[in-house]
C-alpha cells in the first residue's frame, strides 16, 4: 500500500488475495467464496466473475460486489460470517482494492477528477451550485456545526492527528512515518476549513484481503484465529434526511447496541480501537456514539493524548489512515487483526483481549461495527 505506482487495480487484488492465501495456509482450490470492494479506480473487468478468473479461482459458491464506501470492510466480513457460519461457503475471500493515485499528480487530482463534469440542475443539486463538491467540503461543515455546537476546537482534532502519528511511526507499512507536532498541524494548510492538511486522510494505492471461516476451520490453520464476537450495523440515512441531526450524530450508537449485545460485553472491556478515520472528526464523533464520553464531550475526552501510545484507549495503532495508508475501511480491519493476533511488532498494545472495529461510510451515511478477539468467548 502506499505510492506504488505502475501497476493497477487488478495486480493489487490479485496480490493482496495470493498473500492471504499464503498466509493462512490454505490453497487457492480451497477459496469457494469472494466478496469484493473495488474502490474507486475505474474497473473493467475487476467487479464479480472476471475477478474471479483473474485470480485464477475455480467453481465459487458465493459471490458479491459491495460497496457502502468505508463501512463496506465490515460489513464484506459480516455477509461472509454469516456464509460460513450457514454453510452456504468455507472460506471466504473478502478483498478492496484501489489505485487512484497517478505519478505527478496529488491526492486531490486522484478524487477530484469527477468535479468539472458535474453540472448543477435545479433544486436538487443546490449542494453543487454553492460550490459543495467533493467529500472534504461535506466533512467540514460536519466538524464546524460540531465545534459551533460543543465548543470543539482544531488543537482537539489535532491532538487525533497528532497521535496516529506517533502510532505511523512504529508501523513500517505506514505511508507518513515523520512525526508531527500541534504546532506542525496547526501550520499545515487549510483543506477546507476548518480541516487542515492534518485532518484529512491519505490517499494510496493498493490492496487488502482477509479470509474469513469457520473458528473450527480457523484453529487449523497456519496463524492464531481471530473470532468474531459480535456485529452490528447502523444505517442513518442520507444528509438530506429532515429529522436528524446527520453532522454530529452516526450509526455508531445503533450498530454498537446489536455487536455489544452479540459480544457480551461493555465498553469496559475494549482494550484497542480501530476506528474508521478518513477525517479526524470521524474519530471525534465516533467514540462519542460509542459512548466512551457523552455527545459533545470529544473533544475534551482525546485532548489528554489517551488515543496515542501509552494511553488508555489505543487507538488507530497503525496510524489509521491519517497516517497509515488509506485502504478504506480495510485499514482499521487488517490492523484490529494484527493486533489481536499479537504481531504488532514495536506498536504492539499489551491488552488485546477485545478489539472494536468501526467502519463509516458514504458522509457519516453509514456505520458498521466488528468486535474482535484472539479468544473464542
Amino acid at each position: 500500500m502506499g505510492r506504488i505506482y505502475g501497476r493497477d487495480v487488478v495486480y493489487f487484488a490479485k496480490e493482496a488475495v495470493r498473500l492471504a492465501i499464503e498466509d493462512a495456509g490454505l490453497q487457492r482450490e480451497d477459496i469457494d467464496g469472494l466478496l469484493i470492494n473495488p474502490g474507486t479506480t475505474p474497473l473493467g473487468g475487476f467487479a464479480g466473475l472476471a475477478l474471479q478468473g483473474a485470480l485464477g479461482l475455480g467453481d465459487l459458491r458465493f459471490v458479491n460486489s459491495m460497496n457502502m464506501g468505508g463501512a463496506t470492510a465490515i460489513s464484506m466480513v459480516q455477509f461472509a460470517a454469516m456464509a460460513v457460519v450457514h454453510g452456504l461457503a468455507n472460506y471466504v475471500v473478502c478483498v478492496f482494492a484501489d489505485a487512484p493515485l497517478r505519478e505527478g499528480r496529488g491526492g486531490s487530482a486522484a478524487y477530484g477528477g469527477w468535479a468539472p463534469a458535474l453540472q448543477p440542475r435545479g433544486l436538487s443539486e443546490l449542494y453543487l451550485a454553492y460550490g459543495l463538491f467533493g467529500v472534504n467540503a461535506p466533512y467540514a461543515l460536519a466538524a464546524r456545526r460540531h465545534m459551533d455546537l460543543y465548543g470543539t476546537t482544531n488543537d482537539h482534532f489535532g491532538a487525533i492527528a497528532v497521535a496516529e502519528r506517533q502510532w505511523a511511526a512504529m508501523n513500517p507499512l505506514a505511508q507518513e512515518r515523520e512525526p508531527i507536532t500541534m504546532e506542525d498541524y496547526h501550520n499545515s494548510r487549510w483543506i477546507v476549513e476548518p480541516l487542515h492538511l492534518y485532518d484529512c486522510c491519505l490517499v494510496s494505492n493498493g490492496g487488502v484481503a482477509v479470509i474469513v471461516t469457520t473458528a473450527e476451520r480457523a484453529r487449523a490453520l497456519r496463524q492464531p484465529p481471530v473470532y468474531i464476537l459480535g456485529m452490528g450495523q447502523g444505517h442513518r440515512g442520507v444528509l438530506s434526511r429532515p429529522d436528524w441531526d446527520a453532522d454530529t450524530v452516526t450509526g455508531a450508537a445503533i450498530s454498537k447496541e446489536i455487536a455489544f449485545r452479540m459480544a457480551g460485553i461493555t465498553l469496559n472491556d475494549i482494550d484497542i480501537c480501530e476506528l474508521y478515520d478518513c477525517y479526524t472528526y470521524t474519530v471525534l464523533v465516533s467514540i462519542e456514539d460509542y459512548g466512551f464520553c457523552e455527545k459533545g464531550e470529544g473533544g475534551p475526552y482525546v485532548a489528554d493524548g489517551k488515543l496515542g501510545p501509552g494511553g488508555t484507549l489505543p487507538t488507530n495503532t497503525g496510524g489509521g489512515m491519517l497516517s497509515g495508508y488509506y485502504m478504506w475501511g480495510m485499514t482499521p480491519l487488517s490492523e484490529a487483526v494484527i493486533q489481536a493476533r499479537g504481531q504488532g511488532g514495536e506498536r504492539q498494545v499489551p491488552k488485546r483481549d477485545v478489539v472494536l472495529v468501526g467502519g463509516n461510510g458514504g458522509i457519516l451515511e453509514h456505520h458498521c461495527t466488528l468486535v474482535l478477539s484472539p479468544h473464542p468467548s
